[in-house]
């Protein structure tokens, strides 16, 4: 008898492979059968007429404060993810100085948008070491598995302390003790390890993050690290500014690591909107040269949202504004529409209290045709004439007036859009070319991070609804490619090779998903962050289980109370297919 059979599924596993009618048989926690299943069950599940998916593998997220006090990882568990990374873009807290962990929270707060006091109030801190941190980590249930990388940030101001968070050069004795605690990490557990080489990234201070411009000399140290652990991938955000002298600094970042396997985050920028097919040109020049270089594409645009009950909105500097701003939702909606209140509003200039008004003001307001309302269901791929621009033009309307009046519809809780990347052409063909591209991984959810501006850890609901079925603005994904993409791909990515496949002897992490009625749900604000913190949340509609190790973890979109997630400590080696 086996532990659970799903029977009559269709069939995507993961390998890219067309989808096939087959019954799964899971025994502790394994795939023992795909196919023809006879055997009775402890438990069978009905999957006729529906998907069949191996869990999905999310390896960019910030959950390193989350996982902390939250067991459920959401919103990740919401969207079939079943494996989660950790540690992304060199942030992250460990290794830790306990009496200096000020420091790496307001980093995280600069960088990932993750309120200060939440961290302070929900993360333990009972560790100094990484090795400590992955103890701390194990001690604690969760729906799913969960895999840390050492941050480079924390690394540099752990050895260097005010040094490294100025950003002065290392020394030999720093870049030798780098050196030691990276294989030191890498041996104890971690999956990789990340930095960050863009100007985006600095502290809630408005510094720069301690790792931005460090030294090749540097990097190749820490690549040594890597090479003598013999394990571990490589991982960053670069802004890519000198293409080829930066992307030749990576490779030899690669080679003094050993060969280990690389990843960076790749989008179409605004200011640069041509660079990603020049990096895509030199990831197939590095692949013909044998290094494993991928980028890692998210599947719709990456944007601020803006709203009343968010961290950013237009109208937040405006003195009169300001008056009412802490208000309740209920009653700043009821004094903003009141006439009186809505033209002073609208008449103060934004620069009235000088120093206060965010670059992002600036920036929205000089691309009002590149904001749109978000809409119930979301609209991820607007056209251009629904922008707030080309809407007000086309009523004859002030577009901040249109701005205003958008953020006070569904009683304060329209939610904005703003596209920063993946967006200059008001369309997906660029963002089609990076997912279709041999040498990328869907990743760049964040989920755990970004809590008030950006909500994006729907990504694989949206993957599956958007790209395999509603699309109508262009080409579609076929349904097995897309599942490739965020299960198999990102598994051997991160050298998780027992899952992401539904195939005998490989990990029972698996999806049932109604694709016919899977929904992804609007944003909305919720408080259950440690000290009342609030964040952006997006569920879905339509994942009839998740399964992990073989436990049914989430069933009719409910969680069941199982949590066999597992510390992840290390690659996984998978059965020989």
């Amino acid at each position: 008898m086996h532990d659970l059979v799903i029977r009559a599924g269709t069939v995507v596993d993961g390998s890219g492979r067309a989808p096939f009618t087959a019954d799964i048989a899971i025994d502790n926690g394994i795939i023992t059968t795909v196919g023809r299943v006879n055997e009775p069950a402890r438990r069978a599940l009905d999957a006729d007429g529906l998907l069949v998916t191996p869990g999905f593998v999310d390896v960019h997220t910030h959950y390193d404060g989350q996982a902390n006090w939250d067991p459920l990882l959401t919103p990740s568990c919401w969207h079939g993810v079943t494996t989660a990374v950790m540690g992304n873009c060199g942030v992250g807290f460990a290794p830790m100085q306990r009496d200096r962990r000020e420091f790496l929270i307001e980093m995280m707060e600069g960088v990932e948008d993750i309120p200060g006091s939440v961290l302070a109030e929900g993360v333990d801190w009972d560790w100094e070491s990484f090795p400590e941190y992955l103890d701390a980590l194990e001690s604690k249930p969760r729906i799913m598995d969960l895999g840390a990388q050492l941050p480079h940030a924390a690394l540099r101001y752990y050895v260097m302390g005010e040094r490294g968070a100025k950003r002065e050069a290392a020394n030999e004795q720093d870049l030798t003790r780098m050196a030691m605690l990276t294989e030191q990490a890498l041996r104890a557990g971690a999956l990789g390890l990340t930095t960050s080489r863009t100007l985006v990234h600095k502290t809630a201070r408005g510094e720069y993050v301690p790792n931005y411009g460090a030294a090749a000399r540097e990097l190749q140290a820490l690549a040594a690290g890597v090479k003598r652990a013999g394990c571990g991938v490589l991982q960053l955000l670069s802004d890519f500014s000198e293409i080829d002298a930066e992307f030749d600094l990576l490779c030899d970042w690669i080679a003094a690591s050993g060969g280990r396997p690389l990843s960076f985050t790749l989008v179409q920028r605004w200011e640069t909107p041509q660079q990603w097919r020049r990096l895509l040109e030199r990831i197939e020049q590095a692949q013909a040269r044998g290094m494993q270089v991928r980028g890692q594409v998210a599947p719709r645009a990456i944007g601020l949202i803006l709203g009343l009950q968010a961290t950013l909105h237009p109208f937040m500097t405006k003195p009169s504004y300001l008056e009412i701003a802490e208000l309740p939702i209920a009653e700043r909606v009821a004094r903003m529409r009141d006439p009186a209140v809505r033209a002073r509003i609208l008449a103060e200039p934004f620069d009235a209290l000088p120093g206060r008004i965010p670059a992002f003001i600036v920036e929205v307001l000089a691309r009002l045709d590149r904001v749109y309302a978000l809409g119930d269901p979301p609209d991820y791929e607007p056209p251009p004439q629904a922008s707030v621009a080309a809407r007000a033009a086309c009523a004859g309307r002030d577009p901040l007036e249109l701005m205003y009046d958008l953020l006070l519809a569904r009683d304060g809780r329209e939610l904005l859009f703003a596209p920063a990347a993946n967006y200059n052409d008001g369309d997906y063909e660029a963002t089609l070319a990076m997912l279709r591209h041999p040498h990328t991984v869907v990743g760049l959810g964040d989920g755990g991070a970004h809590c008030g501006s950006i909500c994006d850890g729907g990504f694989p609901t949206y993957l599956l609804t958007h790209w395999t079925r509603d699309r109508t603005r262009g080409q579609r994904l076929s349904i097995e490619f897309a599942v490739n993409r965020y299960t198999r791909a990102p598994a051997e990515l991160i050298g998780l090779r027992d899952r992401g496949l539904l195939a005998p002897g490989m990990k029972a992490d698996v999806n049932i998903i109604n694709h016919a009625d899977l929904r992804l749900t609007p944003p909305v604000i919720v408080h259950d962050l440690p000290a009342g913190g609030r964040r952006l949340m997006q569920t879905a509609q339509g994942y009839v289980a998740t399964i992990v190790s073989g436990e049914v973890v989430i069933e009719n979109d409910r969680h069941t109370g199982a949590l066999p997630g597992k510390l992840l400590r290390g690659g996984r080696a998978g059965p020989r297919i």
